[in-house]
């Protein structure tokens, strides 16, 4: 693994603190892709991680710096983290990759694509390749989550008992077919219906759609919720605002922790540290945000939990 004082540099300032003589404990992250090339800007530079609103500055610039960095670096920041489980959804090829490169870390899921064939998908599940279904983003392509066209996806689910992350939030990356409205929350209580048994999660706790969220977790205890890019994308106080009403309802136990990482090692500890310093938490709140919630969302064994807890 290639090393470099700038590395460590970057590693020691992307992270929060925590006592020398402390044990991290495990932490689940349960929203990554699969990326295993940088981005550049418009300067042929490595391009930093978004922000909203527009205009506003990136306070942490990228650590990677090349191609070969991305995988090395971020599996380097997970293993100082003790971030012990990954769900990581990406394209099938690319999910491949990372398992090969790190046995046992991640929990492979294949994102939605309308061009993906999915008999050839469902091959993929029996041989037990894959143990996770999305992120499921028809609104990229402005579909809507109720679409006849992702119903193969919850029926996989369904068959398979596997875990679902649905991307339904009013912001996402730019692309010419997304619209606010396609990743309205309530549009998913349809497929609810249809599909009582399947665990699903959305990303950001369908931020900002806030009492349309609460109506759905109320309603149908099988859906959680993930906090990942919001922990670092916009302004700290709306993520606390937000983060903060939901704790206020009662969904401590649904909610989980992940990053939205995809080749930027240096958001695993912006997120980190936006869950450890929220004011609003108890220490136990944290534990389940970070890792407890997401191991019985996932169903994962006490010897699976022992594991973790021992590396």
């Amino acid at each position: 693994m290639r090393q470099s004082l700038y590395f460590a540099a970057m590693l020691a300032a992307a992270m929060p603190t925590f006592a020398d003589n402390q044990k991290r404990p495990p932490i689940i992250d349960m929203h990554m892709h699969g990326r295993t090339s940088i981005s550049l800007d418009e300067n042929g530079q490595p391009r930093a991680r978004g922000c909203m609103p527009q205009p506003c500055q990136v306070a942490v610039p990228p650590m990677a710096q090349s191609d070969e960095d991305v995988v090395p670096l971020m599996l380097e920041t997970m293993d100082r983290y003790n971030i012990v489980l990954g769900f990581l959804s990406d394209r099938p090829d690319r999910v491949k990759k990372w398992i090969v490169e790190s046995p046992g870390r991640f929990i492979g899921a294949t994102k939605f694509d309308p061009d993906l064939n999915v008999d050839d998908l469902r091959k993929d599940y029996e041989s037990g390749a894959f143990l996770g279904v999305g992120e499921l983003g028809p609104l990229y392509w402005g579909i809507s989550i109720d679409d006849p066209r992702l119903e193969p996806y919850f029926q996989i689910a369904e068959d398979f008992d596997l875990p679902v992350l649905v991307h339904l939030q009013g912001i996402g990356g730019p692309t010419k077919a997304f619209r606010i409205r396609t990743g309205h929350p309530e549009l998913l209580e349809e497929v609810l219906r249809r599909h009582p048994t399947v665990r699903v999660f959305l990303e950001n706790a369908g931020f900002p759609f806030f009492d349309e969220m609460l109506s759905l977790m109320y309603m149908y205890p099988q859906v959680y919720a993930d906090l990942s890019t919001i922990t670092w994308i916009v302004p700290r106080p709306l993520f606390y605002d937000y983060f903060e009403r939901l704790i206020e309802a009662g969904l401590d136990k649904r909610l989980m922790f992940g990053t939205d990482a995809s080749g930027s090692p240096e958001i695993f500890g912006e997120a980190i540290s936006a869950i450890e310093s929220a004011p609003f938490l108890n220490a136990k709140q944290r534990r389940d945000i970070f890792y407890n919630n997401a191991a019985r969302f996932l169903r994962l064994s006490d010897e699976e939990i022992a594991a973790h807890h021992e590396r």
